[in-house]
């Protein structure tokens, strides 16, 4: 089991910056790939970023990509995600995420990762 905390989400105007972090506690998170979704009303949860548990290959949504910047620390059992240039449109509930056996193109897929944080919420003003 890992048990998952998100934490330094806020409210910031547009083109500002946020870092958030997830906290990971139980089983050996140092062998896990970690992810971060978003969820805005009304839409479906959505691949944000990915960082994998070998040798720390990151993935990014389009969308993101340039802007935010996954990292990971095993020795503290954390995950950020750094948010620069923020736009209104990432306004989301943002979760953290991790599987022991995700891999590859997988790694975008919500529905392949079992650990769940209970989310923080992001809103960018305009």
């Amino acid at each position: 089991q890992v048990q998952l905390g998100e934490s330094g989400g806020g409210l910031v105007q547009a083109g500002g910056s946020l870092r958030l972090s997830c906290a990971a506690s139980g089983r050996a998170f140092s062998g896990a790939s970690a992810g971060w979704f978003r969820q805005a009303p009304g839409k479906e949860r959505e691949f944000v970023a990915a960082i994998t548990h070998s040798i720390g290959s990151t993935y990014y949504a389009d969308s993101v990509k340039g802007r935010f910047t996954i990292s990971r620390d095993n020795a503290k059992n954390t995950v950020t995600l750094q948010m620069n240039s923020l736009k209104p449109e990432d306004t989301a509930v943002y979760y953290c995420a991790a599987s022991f056996v995700v891999r590859g193109t997988h790694l975008s897929n919500p529905n392949e990762y079992i650990y769940w944080g209970q989310g923080t919420q992001v809103t960018v003003s305009s």
